[in-house]
């Protein structure tokens, strides 16, 4: 059978977990649906998610479409947890896009689907709740092509929009012949010429070929609630989609998007797999250099008896066509269990045990095309949690560390001197799905401080420092020199050489580059530098000695030891010459709200630090420090009498106005030689 590995992607609210849960009807995996409303949802697993009616983690399910075994991943719609979107993206072959027939394009709408585009991700689009009232399907099309600048082709049109008895009529070929043709010589040469008939077969194939290609995305119509639509859209996720690829000879390499501890506590790691296969007992090269082997696995089974999905049914139909009627009762069960197996191949979804120190986001073997990469802004708030117990402050360490397993985005501090721990945040639900998650699952009760921004620094200008082995003050027996200077927007911090590559053992040179990458990561005022290139002007060591008895003299030998202590020494003192600046997050903001209302809405803009780059008749489009999101989100209702919508992204980062904040820094503090070196050395 094919295998496909399906991503449904939604703004939070636009009913992605109801259409999961109709789709998962259709495939025989339950036997009733689900409610979001009442806690019932299949990939809604979590206490806190059937509580709340939002997802939180990813979930995946299987189940049969036809010949295709769909590997459904339900992610979550909410902003706060945009973390989770962002590792199912790096192991996705297809995607459905959820709109709300009412709320249409909506902010993470213009998110997710600017990604999708960005990375190639061939994608379908379900305008849901067209039984709703209000709903407005030819409004929502005319929205997806101008708003998000979208090649889409509807799949149909709707019949009775906004009542329950909503019904998607499907076009039957010859409506979609001007979108197809676009972007098929052969097509539009018979479109010009005219009279010319194109068989809908041809057409269906050129469509599915260029959804293949991200060239069109397919909109479908319908309702997840009563069924409408959905037939049609499981039809063309199996016909427009394409099916996972990869050489099950080649070499093994796969992706981790997900980890959960099992029953006892063991660490399970949900991963893709590319490329190759993987057995139990294979060893996996990890991105830290070590191994590890896979000591079991399973994957999420379809029932060999599970009939295809090729008329999902809506509601009030027959029982004689709906799956739960082809199928027992106990096949819910079946189609969930996890079913072992001895091997997994290229384009399959597995979990793995015996991988105790993989993370979130770590290749497998032979790192795949997309791992690692970053699609979405870093996190921008920082807040720190306390225990109510002061005894529990080893628990709440080891309790954060698990979560920041599940979750790479969630960085931690801790901080010693002070006993704080903080952790990096991308909103307030956040927080409060951390603090629950703390109390339900750990038994540890905690608070948080009020959350601040986290802010970056950029060196002003170039700075250069150097101390040589056995001359005054350098203690160390190591010779190291390096320059900073400002590096381009957005490039990280980049590690160079202007010594030769022989003058220095190699082991040497990565200690330098990787003590130069930590010690960054606390500027001048404590904040993360970035943008920068750090550039090694000088280097020298001495030789491994050995004493009259034979060993090792360490009194005359260099280890990595001299220059890992050293390198912090010669970062800082070449980035104080050179200057820093701080920088906040700043947001690029899109408001629309009454004409009327303007008026009132760009004083308040004003105060917090927002600055409108365009503007027109309801809509206001600029810029606003990431720290005042929040409060022009809350004041907004009142403002434009609870109708206006605000859109905003992590857009670059800007120099601070005003006073520069600074951060308490953590560990061996490099700017006070005196206080370091007694720590490194225990003497001046």
């Amino acid at each position: 059978m094919r295998t496909l590995n399906l991503g449904i992607l939604a703004h939070v609210d636009a009913g992605k977990t109801s259409l999961t849960e109709r789709l998962l009807l259709a495939g025989g995996v339950i036997d009733e649906l689900g409610s979001v409303d009442d806690g019932s949802t299949q990939t809604d697993s979590l206490d806190l998610e059937r509580r709340r009616g939002i997802t939180i983690r990813s979930a995946v399910v299987s189940f049969a479409v036809g010949d295709t075994t769909v590997n459904l991943i339900d992610t979550p719609g909410h902003p706060d947890f945009i973390a989770e979107v962002e590792r199912v993206l790096n192991v996705l072959d297809g995607a459905v896009l959820v709109v709300s027939a009412v709320e249409g394009v909506q902010a993470q709408t213009r998110v997710l689907m600017r990604t999708l585009r960005r990375l190639g991700i061939p994608a379908l689009v379900f305008v849901n709740k067209i039984d709703r009232r209000g709903a407005r399907p030819q409004g929502v099309l005319a929205e997806l092509a101008s708003r998000l600048a979208l090649p889409v082709a509807a799949m149909g049109e709707v019949a009775g929009a906004g009542t329950p008895e909503a019904a998607f009529v499907p076009y039957d070929g010859a409506e979609l012949l001007d979108v197809v043709t676009l972007h098929d010589d052969a097509l539009l040469a018979a479109y010009v010429r005219g009279g010319e008939a194109v068989p809908p077969a041809r057409l269906r194939a050129a469509l599915a070929a260029q959804t293949r290609e991200a060239l069109v995305h397919p909109v479908f119509f319908g309702s997840a609630i009563t069924g409408a639509g959905v037939e049609d859209l499981v039809a063309g996720v199996r016909e427009l989609l394409p099916a996972a690829g990869g050489d099950p000879g080649g070499p093994v390499s796969g992706a981790v998007f997900k980890v959960e501890r099992g029953p006892a506590g063991e660490k399970i790691a949900y991963a893709r797999l590319f490329s190759g296969t993987l057995r139990v007992r294979d060893r996996l090269r990890l991105p830290d250099g070590g191994e590890a082997r896979v000591t079991g696995m399973d994957v999420l089974s379809v029932p060999a008896d599970s009939p295809p999905a090729d008329s999902p049914p809506a509601d009030g139909a027959p029982a004689a066509r709906t799956s739960a009627a082809r199928a027992p009762a106990a096949r819910t069960s079946a189609a969930r269990a996890p079913a072992a197996r001895a091997s997994v191949a290229a384009g399959q979804i597995a979990r793995l045990r015996g991988l105790d120190a993989v993370r979130v986001g770590d290749p497998l073997g032979e790192p795949p095309r997309r791992a690692g990469e970053c699609h979405f802004a870093p996190p921008t708030l920082e807040t720190v949690v306390r225990p109510a117990r002061p005894a529990d402050r080893g628990a709440l360490l080891l309790a954060l560390t698990r979560l920041a397993e599940q979750d790479p985005l969630i960085g931690l501090r801790q901080d010693d001197a002070r006993g704080e721990v903080s952790l990096t945040l991308y909103g307030e639900v956040q927080k409060e799905v951390i603090q629950t998650t703390l109390l339900e699952e750990d038994g540890l009760e905690v608070s948080f401080m009020e959350s601040t921004t986290i802010c970056v620094e950029r060196p002003l200008g170039s700075g250069a420092a150097f101390e040589l082995i056995a001359e005054d003050p350098n203690p160390f027996l190591a010779t190291v020199g390096l320059r900073v200077e400002p590096g381009p927007p957005g490039g990280g911090v980049v590690f160079r050489l202007e010594v030769e590559l022989g003058s220095l053992p190699y082991a040497f040179m990565r200690t330098i580059e990787e003590t130069v990458h930590e010690t960054l990561r606390q500027g001048l005022r404590g904040w993360q530098v970035i943008d920068c290139v750090v550039t090694l002007t000088h280097s020298g060591y001495w030789a491994r000695q050995s004493h009259a008895g034979g060993g090792f003299d360490k009194s005359m030998s260099s280890t990595a030891g001299d220059f890992r202590a050293l390198t912090p020494l010669i970062v800082m003192d070449a980035l104080r010459l050179a200057g820093t600046v701080v920088c906040e997050p700043v947001h690029r903001f899109t408001l629309e709200l009454p004409a009327d209302t303007t008026r009132e809405v760009l004083p308040v803009l004003a105060r917090l630090g927002a600055a409108p780059r365009a503007q027109g008749p309801g809509l206001i489009e600029g810029e606003i420090p990431a720290a005042r999101v929040h409060e022009l989100g809350q004041r907004l209702p009142g403002l434009t009498r609870g109708e206006g919508v605000l859109d905003s992204a992590f857009e670059r980062y800007h120099p601070v106005r005003g006073p520069a904040p600074a951060r308490a820094r953590l560990g061996h503090d490099p700017l006070d030689r005196k206080e370091y070196l007694l720590r490194v050395l225990r003497r001046v």
